[in-house]
């Protein structure tokens, strides 16, 4: 009997999705197979998702969203599925304002020239960005969401079993990646 294959979610695809992914964005365009809001549920099943990838989708939420979309994401989850996040890592840009390093930050001098400037553009990132990330935050909220263990890694390290889970991760110098458990 042949094993059956591994169903993987890429939530906030992005209107250019990767193959071999559920493509699941609020936009429609070629390569996304759901296009829906998660504030409206996921037309998928309960458990039926091997693992899934969310790459600084989070962030266009706002914060009363947050929560209710992160339990949404494990009710797909099989269990022992795992949700791998990339999200901007609010304490790197921190850090990178209190020192001075204007390099950090991906605003052009045209958009912004003063350090707070390119901070806050970067955070909001042009008005996309309704809510901020730490760890710690991030943390809190996907365990209130009902995932059982939360594990901060390094870019393109994961701690499932799913070493395939990272071929998403992106924007290693602005971003931290979680691997969230079922």
């Amino acid at each position: 009997m042949a094993e059956q294959a591994l169903r993987r979610l890429n939530w906030g695809s992005g209107t250019e999705p990767p193959q071999g992914w559920i493509n699941c964005d609020v936009k429609e365009a070629p390569g996304i197979e759901i296009s829906c809001d998660i504030r409206d549920g996921l037309p998928l099943e309960d458990e039926s998702i091997d693992y899934a990838a969310s790459i600084h989708a989070f962030p266009e939420l706002p914060f009363p969203d947050i929560e209710p979309a992160m339990a949404e994401l494990r009710r797909v989850l099989k269990p022992g599925g795992v949700l791998r996040l990339a999200l901007p890592d609010m304490e790197k840009a921190m850090r990178a304002y209190r020192e001075g390093k204007a390099d950090y930050f991906l605003i052009p001098d045209d958009d912004a020239r003063s350090i707070g400037g390119k901070l806050i553009v970067q955070l909001t990132w042009y008005g996309y960005s309704k809510s901020m990330y730490t760890f710690d935050f991030t943390e809190e909220l996907l365990y209130r969401a009902g995932f059982r263990r939360v594990v901060r890694c390094k870019f393109r390290e994961t701690v499932s079993q799913f070493p395939e889970i990272t071929a998403l991760d992106n924007r290693e110098r602005e971003s931290f990646f979680v691997d969230a458990f079922n």
